[in-house]
């Protein structure tokens, strides 16, 4: 059952209709009510006064239209009555000598509120105030086969067993107006929000309407489903499009195909719990004083598995559609900091180690790109390449060919005697090889960058990605730390798009390759010696796991609070063709393990610019104590999926 996630079933219907024809858009909109069924969706929408359509106009003033709607409700009721789902549907209602257009909210055959509009168009094409009423003030009970039925804007449906499941209503002109309903709804505690519209097609308005959507769900933190009239609507002056959305926080994550003249329904799974932990964080998100009527409702667990989808790149843009305009405000923001910085502090040298591997290449190409920015020549920065006993020909090549291409100064020492002699005095075997043996390489280095960096006036810049933060798959002391870093908030998986986009576009052959060369090449800190052949045989990804799952635990567990046992469910889904369950179990242990067990490193990381929505510095993101356990964290993990 995937509520125990924290998902809820959303759906938006938009049934084919004939305007006026209250029996045949009742008979749709119950086919399509248990099509939705029959999908598992919890809770289902259809558009602004479905049963008569919206463009009744002054039909709305006829009685048998009216009474119509009232015995085609009830049809409805009795249809659905042994469905589990909750539907929501558009009627027109005659309330105390008023007419209002509304949302009517139903369950196992009984209403459970009505919901009025409380904006009304009147200008243009659109003349609603000529029929209906505003609901903002209303505040009464009807009855409704033979049941009293509550009617207000400030009603709130909340399930019995878990208050964070609670959603409400607004009209279409509701959303667009300048206090939309829906923020006073969150703020009491909704945290799904259905939008009932009727909202025609101009040239223009299909962006502006799903921007208004993507928008008011990240500014309410919700989950917002909208729900339009169709083509089948009166064309007498405008069209309809039928278009509907699902969106959270800011993302549209459901989207129908418009202009359809059959009836289309589309669903998706929402994460509440997602959802709220947004909303802990977020100071501002305070309760208002409205009083709301609050009705409890049983939403059934009746879902077994997620259709939602989940990007196996978190961090990566989904498409390449925008690749240019997001990998340079990446570029942007890295190198803008750093070229403050070095404003600041008065120099324009710059003293990097080139492994020949991403991070170090990445860290060279803003360096690249806030000298451009300055004004500065390349030959200011100081690239040093340090061979030691597990460095390649192919990484020490590409190293030197990166700095020659990009005019850059060259460094060569090799740490090999020193590195040697360090043993000698700490009274370490040189054939043993193990942690001493690699971090006194990782030191060694860093001591040489940082005294280069005093010697020449300039300062060190880090080339540690966000990853291996996380992991804490760092020397402590040594590539763990710099005068400034410029990738610590960049995961190991945008590094590589990154570098590639750098590729991509460069225009110098030469340039081109080695980058493409360096891409190419297994990710390794080289801190053991190569095989017999002079290949790399230290993987990283062979000793803590696949940085494509790192990521992704990383992105769940930290930017939404999900459990170990929620980030294995989705896991699970997410990679189910590339990695088995033993898997994924094994490396999210790896990641929550090292994740406690490493934070005494991220206490005390260099400054460095964020850059995405995760930053794990002790100055921004992450106050973390270096001594909590992660034993809870463990034992969730445990639990069956």
């Amino acid at each position: 059952m995937i509520k125990k996630y924290g998902f809820l079933r959303v759906g938006a219907i938009v049934p084919a209709l004939e305007v006026s024809n209250v029996s045949k858009n009742v008979d749709e909109i119950i086919k399509q009510i248990k099509l939705s069924e029959e999908k598992c969706v919890q809770i289902v929408t259809t558009p602004e006064l479905s049963l008569t359509g919206y463009t009744c106009a002054d039909l709305f003033f006829q009685d048998v239209l009216l009474d119509e709607c009232i015995e085609g409700l009830k049809k409805i009721l009795k249809s659905t009555k042994e469905l589990n789902i909750i539907s929501i549907v558009g009627i027109p209602l005659k309330i105390k000598n008023k007419l209002y257009n509304c949302a009517a909210i139903i369950q196992k055959g009984k209403v459970l509120g009505i919901v009025p509009k409380t904006y009304l168009p009147n200008y243009n094409e659109f003349y609603e105030k000529r029929w209906f009423d505003s609901g903002e003030d209303l505040n009464e009970k009807i009855v409704i086969d033979n049941i009293e039925v509550p009617v207000s804007t400030n009603i709130l449906f909340q399930d019995i067993k878990d208050e964070t499941y609670t959603f409400a209503i607004e009209i279409c002109e509701d959303l667009f107006s300048p206090i939309s309903p829906s923020v006073k709804h969150a703020l009491n505690g909704a945290t799904v929000i259905f939008n009932l519209s009727a909202s025609n097609e101009i040239i223009g308005k299909y962006e502006f309407r799903k921007n208004l959507v993507k928008n008011q769900s990240a500014k309410t933190i919700t989950a917002y489903i909208y729900a339009s009239s169709g083509v089948n609507e009166s064309t007498t002056d405008v069209l309809f499009s039928g278009h509907s959305m699902i969106a959270e926080d800011g993302s549209i994550l459901k989207e129908n195909d418009r202009f359809d003249f059959n009836s289309n329904m589309i669903y998706t799974d929402v994460d509440i719990k997602r959802l709220m932990n947004n909303r802990y964080k977020n100071t501002t998100y305070e309760k208002s004083n409205d009083e709301y009527l609050t009705i409890k409702v049983d939403i059934k667990d009746n879902v077994e598995d997620i259709v939602r989808e989940y990007p196996k790149y978190p961090f990566v843009p989904k498409d390449d559609s925008n690749r240019e305009k997001r990998c340079r405000e990446i570029f942007n923001i890295q190198s803008c900091a750093l070229a403050k910085r070095l404003k600041h502090i008065k120099t324009e040298k710059t003293v990097i180690g080139i492994s020949g591997g991403l991070d170090s290449t990445l860290a060279f190409l803003v360096i690249v790109e806030a000298y451009k920015k300055l004004g500065i020549d390349n030959k200011s920065i100081i690239g040093v390449t340090m061979p030691g006993f597990g460095t390649t020909n192919r990484t020490y090549n590409n190293a030197l060919k990166l700095l020659k291409e990009y005019g850059a100064t060259i460094k060569e020492i090799n740490i090999k005697d020193a590195v040697l002699q360090h043993f000698k005095d700490i009274e370490h075997d040189k054939d043993i090889h193990d942690i001493t043996y690699e971090n006194s390489q990782a030191r060694e280095r860093t001591q040489i960058l940082m005294d280069i960096a005093n010697k020449e006036g300039g300062i060190l810049i880090g080339t540690g990605d966000l990853s291996e933060l996380a992991l804490g798959w760092c020397t402590y002391n040594g590539d763990h730390m710099s005068m400034y870093a410029v990738n610590t908030s960049i995961p190991k998986t945008l590094v590589r798009y990154l570098v590639k986009w750098v590729a991509d576009i460069n225009e110098l052959k030469n340039q081109k390759e080695v980058i493409y060369d360096i891409l190419d090449t297994p990710i390794s800190p080289e801190l053991l010696p190569p095989d017999e052949k002079g290949q790399i045989k230290q993987k990283t990804e062979s000793s803590i796991g696949p940085y494509i799952l790192h990521d992704f635990f990383l992105y769940h567990f930290f930017r939404y609070g999900a459990s170990p046992s929620k980030i294995k469910y989705l896991a699970i889904n997410t990679f189910k063709d590339m990695y088995d369950l033993d898997e994924i179990d094994k490396w999210l242990r790896v990641f929550l393990k090292r994740f406690f067990q490493q934070q005494f490193k991220r206490s005390c990381i260099p400054d460095g610019v964020k850059v995405g929505t995760i930053s794990l510095s002790p100055r921004g993101d992450l106050r973390m104590p270096s001594d909590a356990q992660v034993n809870i964290w463990l034992n969730d993990l445990d639990k069956e999926i």
